[in-house]
């Protein structure tokens, strides 16, 4: 009936004046006017956004300190540069739980490459606010594998910095957190990430 119509169209109104008031209400950022996280208050969004500098950041940090040697956690005749394997000390020295298998990881080519590329890519990654999946994917699977090789742990029968880490930058792709202060809302616009949202 007529009046069904009109009701109808009064309710789809309605509905579209909420989602706008509450997706407006939380994109007062400049720069993130199509995010996906409106569901976070633009306090929150900060947070996160620095939150995922931070961990980008120390991401990069040790593949710079690794393959430069720049005397931090890596001296420089240790550097990669210079001849030396970022991962060989860590996994010659692994003991516990999974420590014969992590030690027959060490000196191993394939796996030096396969981690410093993870430091260099992840970091890049979480610093740009681009193809945060794939970063939350690899630098979860990254502090999952150093999560089993410090089995078992020292202070806390479960949980230590690996683990929480796993969890951040997983958090951080969930909650689109590339689209403030970040590249991310340039990134899922392009061509090649609505062909494929995967690399969102």
């Amino acid at each position: 009936t007529q009046e069904e119509i009109i009701m109808a169209t009064r309710i789809r109104r309605t509905t579209t004046i909420a989602a706008t008031t509450v997706h407006g209400a939380h994109d007062e950022l400049v720069g993130v006017e199509h995010t996906n996280n409106h569901w976070l208050s633009p306090a929150a969004r900060r947070v996160m956004a620095v939150v995922r500098i931070m961990f980008g950041f120390t991401f990069l940090w040790a593949f710079v300190d690794k393959t430069f040697g720049l005397g931090f956690a890596t001296p420089a005749e240790r550097a990669w540069v210079n001849g030396g394997d970022p991962t060989f000390g860590y996994l010659s020295n692994a003991d516990g739980t999974f420590g014969s298998f992590f030690r027959g990881l060490a000196g191993q080519a394939w796996v030096t490459w396969l981690f410093m590329l993870g430091l260099l890519g992840i970091g890049l990654a979480l610093i740009g606010g681009i193809g945060m999946r794939i970063a939350a994917v690899a630098g979860a699977l990254m502090y999952g594998l150093m999560y089993l090789a410090s089995l078992p742990l020292e202070n806390n029968p479960v949980v230590d910095d690996h683990l929480t880490g796993a969890v951040i930058v997983v958090l951080l792709a969930l909650a689109y957190a590339g689209d403030t202060w970040g590249l991310g809302n340039w990134w899922k616009q392009t061509a090649l990430v609505k062909r494929f949202p995967w690399l969102r």
